[in-house]
């Protein structure tokens, strides 16, 4: 336990100018949440419409995430150079153009074509996150700049429910139950009136989704902030040889804290893309079922997340988050060894409890690796952003692994990665005082 509770009653958790900001900011974590979970369905919904394999399909996080590391670097320029806000306005702008490309990709009806819309998406995404993340630490005290993202992101898993839930009612009943070795032995016209099908209904809740991010985009746009936030979120001239990015990524590389933070990043985002991608797989394979049946477990979990988030939030004002994190990050690990020896129900049970380690793990990572950055938070961010690759690159590897050995020896993979943000956990106590 520490004097944090103590200390952070005694100053305001968000600024009171900025408290409607932060309401509107919380709707966009919401959003981005809803998205990465419909998401994650689309793995199996592609392998079954395009009968691939479990490598294949796995490039549908290889698009989303990958996206994410490329639009993040870009995303910091634009808060430099203008605003948070303007990163904010621009992300949401560029995701509901991913979400509206998902009907010509569903006219098309190819899988390139879904995978450029996704890309695109989260692309909107990484630059909205990117923005978001830092400017909800910088809405109030330094000493409360974690738990305040603690309680930010707690609202994501509302979307992430949301997600998986429009992924259960409107994409996976829609999915035809034909295997793959009927569909092979279909006439031409009768499968693609199947898959014409299954892709409409996979376009539906994304354009759907537009819509929503349109209204969010409008109600941000309108807010005024404060003219002294204003003034602070852009570099003075005088700084900007200081504030360049040459110097300051030469700043960050130096720092410990937040050199080892993007990669305890890279494979936190790697294990909670992973356990969740293949959730489905593993129940089918411990426990058999449709696939819609299956998701009933993932969205367990999500439920769970939801939950945890808020417990989480409450438990860093206590105790110290970096030691929350490393003894999270450890259950995490011991799960995953459970559910790749054990592949029944308590099995699938440990998978849905992972939730619980992966519910502190993000919004810690990353205010415990840019605490006390400053202005260097701008670019920091963005590193920290695109270390979620790691959820393009290592379900590739368990897809594989699935294809090999099967779902259950895979989570060993998600294990190793939650080991690494352990380490880094447990490091931190000693060069960051939280």
């Amino acid at each position: 336990m520490n004097n944090q509770k103590t200390e952070t009653s005694k100053t305001p958790f968000v600024y009171p100018n900025m408290k409607l900001a932060f309401v509107l900011l919380v709707t966009c974590f919401t959003a981005w949440g809803v998205a990465a979970n419909m998401t994650d369905p689309l793995v199996k919904v592609f392998s079954q419409i395009f009968t691939m394999s479990n490598l294949e399909s796995a490039l549908v996080q290889f698009a989303y995430y990958g996206a994410y590391f490329c639009l993040a670097l870009p995303a910091a320029f634009i808060n430099v150079r203008f605003s948070y806000k303007t990163g904010v306005l621009t992300g949401l702008g560029l995701a509901t153009l991913g979400a509206l490309a998902f009907y010509p990709a569903s006219v098309s009806m190819t899988y390139g074509a879904f995978l450029v819309a996704l890309f695109i998406l989260a692309a909107g995404l990484s630059i909205l996150e990117t923005s978001a993340n830092p400017f909800v630490m910088a809405m109030g005290p330094k000493l409360t700049a974690t738990r305040r993202l603690n309680l930010a992101q707690a609202f994501n898993p509302v979307g992430t429910n949301i997600g998986v839930l429009l992924a259960a009612t409107l994409i996976l009943p829609n999915l035809n139950p034909a295997t793959a070795e009927q569909r092979a032995t279909m006439a031409p016209q009768a499968l693609y009136a199947i898959q014409q099908l299954e892709l409409d209904a996979v376009m539906m809740p994304y354009v759907g989704m537009a819509f929503f991010l349109i209204i969010i985009w409008i109600m941000i746009a309108l807010v005024k902030l404060p003219k002294s936030e204003k003034v602070a979120e852009k570099v003075d001239p005088a700084d900007k040889q200081y504030y360049g990015f040459i110097a300051t990524l030469g700043r960050l590389i130096k720092l410990p804290n937040y050199r080892w933070g993007v990669v305890a990043q890279f494979f936190n985002v790697a294990g909670q893309t992973c356990t969740w991608t293949f959730t489905i797989q593993y129940v089918q394979e411990a426990m058999g079922g449709s696939a819609t049946h299956a998701s009933d477990y993932l969205q367990y979990s999500l439920m769970i997340f939801l939950v945890s988030r808020f417990v989480m939030t409450w438990l860093i004002g206590i105790f110290r988050p970096t030691l929350l994190l490393g003894i999270m990050a450890l259950l995490g690990t011991a799960l995953c060894v459970y559910a790749a020896i054990n592949p029944s129900i308590s099995g699938v049970w440990a998978i849905v409890m992972i939730s619980v380690s992966l519910s502190l793990m993000f919004p810690t990572i990353y205010g415990v690796a840019l605490n006390g950055l400053g202005k260097d938070a701008k670019f920091g961010s963005a590193g920290l952003v695109m270390a979620i690759l790691g959820g393009a690159i290592m379900p590739v590897v368990q897809g594989g692994v699935i294809d090999s050995y099967g779902a259950a020896v895979s989570y060993i993979v998600p294990g190793i990665c939650f080991l690494v943000v352990a380490s880094y956990g447990f490091s931190s106590m000693k060069r960051v005082k939280d």
